[in-house]
């Protein structure tokens, strides 16, 4: 088995079918991660020994007849603010680093940790969370597989760059305004943000309360999906994590199955702003799903220019004391935003939140008359380290806050979404959203199943 190409619920089965221990899948992984992070950068910490202290016991399980769990042997690793025992969660930040390790760990991996997957390690991101590009000033800056010159995406880069290069087959990351979308967009992986409140962000280090998600990376629709039904539940240390009983998205009904789904392209506000690139890649996507109708998600500009104002004001709530004792330990571009974010009024906040309840009964209107609405996840592929502006449609504007462009109107009501990953000719990979209504993740799933069997969308890694 080529461990290395292998997806995540192959390598389990192989696990557990004893053509390959956890032990050697374990090694194998920290083997690629030894061999590649010093160009890659994702990595700021490394499990090895406790890595490799679970496999040997999911090996043992094994061998006394017990099947160790879904995802058996499975190395994942996690954007570094998810707490993991044992260890310091940084949250990309450089003052955390002197906090003392955490207890226990996160309630996402320590269900990943019960189904059989074994934690490598914690992966860079940007500071807080607070970015679109992982270029962390103190850990340094993640490089894009696909060409290294070139960003990762974030916040959650870390996560991508491990899935897309192959390090491991499944992580962990966090989207406040698109930080699993963006990096899967760029990176070429698929990235899935589910409803507002579905998985636990029990031991997360927050941004943005009312607008944080977690949610997986992998290089199929499969384990996506597996690694999203192991993750849900309700969890009484997170008061947001819903009660609503978890749904199977790949043990239920066959995933290849979309008969009756109605799907739309969001047209507007989603196709202005942007690259060719973008636009056909999304193209791509509703030729194979035969889909012409396109639909408008109303202020989808005033949602981002809102979704800017909570994120800044909860933000800089979070860190208020630190700006004022320690300013200079933060990251610049950082220190900025949150700066900004404490001189922004409190009536700016609470319209942003009535306008958000409004706009969100308005996007419910449209899952009345459709499933899943189709749109790009950038405006662009990724931009080169550093750079700081670009062009669309005749007009220079900043790199680091217009890749939220198009995931930001989305994340600020909380819409399940999945990047899917496009891989057009002599460009680099771009994403393509797949969005639906609350608690629908099914629904978006199925649909990325049927373009990854057509070979429309695929993870291959570089």
């Amino acid at each position: 088995m080529n461990l290395e190409q292998a997806d995540a619920v192959a390598i389990a089965a192989a696990v557990r079918e004893g053509e390959v221990s956890a032990v050697e899948v374990a090694k194998a992984a920290l083997q690629r991660i030894a061999a590649r992070d010093n160009e890659l950068n994702c990595f700021t910490t490394v499990t090895a020994e406790t890595a490799l202290a679970d496999a040997e016991r999911i090996d043992e399980e094994i061998a006394q007849g017990r099947n160790p769990g879904l995802l058996a042997g499975v190395p994942f690793a996690v954007k570094n603010l998810f707490d993991i025992k044992g260890v310091t969660t940084l949250a990309g930040a450089k003052i955390n680093a002197e906090n003392p390790p955490a207890s226990q760990d996160a309630t996402a991996i320590a269900k990943l940790k019960q189904a059989g997957a074994v934690l490598v390690g914690a992966l860079n991101m940007d500071e807080y969370a607070y970015g679109f590009v992982t270029e962390n000033s103190h850990y340094g800056a993640t490089h894009n597989p696909h060409d290294l010159k070139r960003v990762a995406g974030g916040s959650s880069g870390g996560s991508a760059v491990a899935v897309a290069a192959g390090l491991v087959p499944l992580t962990l990351g966090s989207d406040t305004n698109g930080s699993i979308r963006v990096p899967g967009s760029l990176c070429g992986v698929f990235g899935l943000k589910p409803t507002y409140g579905r998985l636990s962000r029990a031991g997360v280090a927050l941004f943005s309360s009312s607008l944080d998600h977690v949610g997986p990376f992998a290089r199929s629709v499969r384990d996506i999906a597996t690694a999203f039904d192991l993750l849900q539940g309700e969890d009484e240390r997170d008061p947001v994590c819903t009660k609503r009983p978890p749904v199977e998205t790949c043990h239920g009904a066959s995933l290849q199955n979309i008969d009756g789904i109605r799907i739309a392209i969001a047209g507007d506000y989603f196709l202005k702003g942007t690259s060719p690139e973008a636009l056909e890649a999304v193209q791509k996507v509703a030729d194979a799903l035969d889909v012409s109708k396109y639909v408008t998600i109303p202020e989808a500009h005033r949602a981002r220019a809102a979704a800017f104002v909570i994120t800044a004001c909860e933000g800089a709530n979070l860190h208020l004391e630190k700006l004022r004792s320690r300013p200079q330990d933060f990251d610049p571009a950082t220190r900025d935003r949150f700066l900004a974010g404490t001189l922004i009024p409190s009536s700016w906040y609470i319209q942003a939140q009535r306008f958000r309840r409004w706009y969100r009964g308005k996007v419910q209107e449209i899952f009345q008359k459709v499933d899943v609405i189709l749109a790009p996840t950038t405006p662009i592929s990724a931009p080169l380290i550093g750079q700081q502006t670009m062009i669309l449609d005749g007009e220079e504007i900043l790199v680091r806050p217009h890749l939220g462009l198009f995931t930001q109107p989305l994340s600020f009501i909380g819409l399940p979404v999945l990047s899917v990953p496009i891989q057009l000719p002599n460009t680099l990979p771009l994403g393509v959203q797949l969005i639906a209504a609350p608690y629908n993740e099914a629904l978006i799933l199925q649909v990325a199943s049927v373009l990854e069997a057509n070979g429309v969308v695929s993870a291959p890694v570089v």
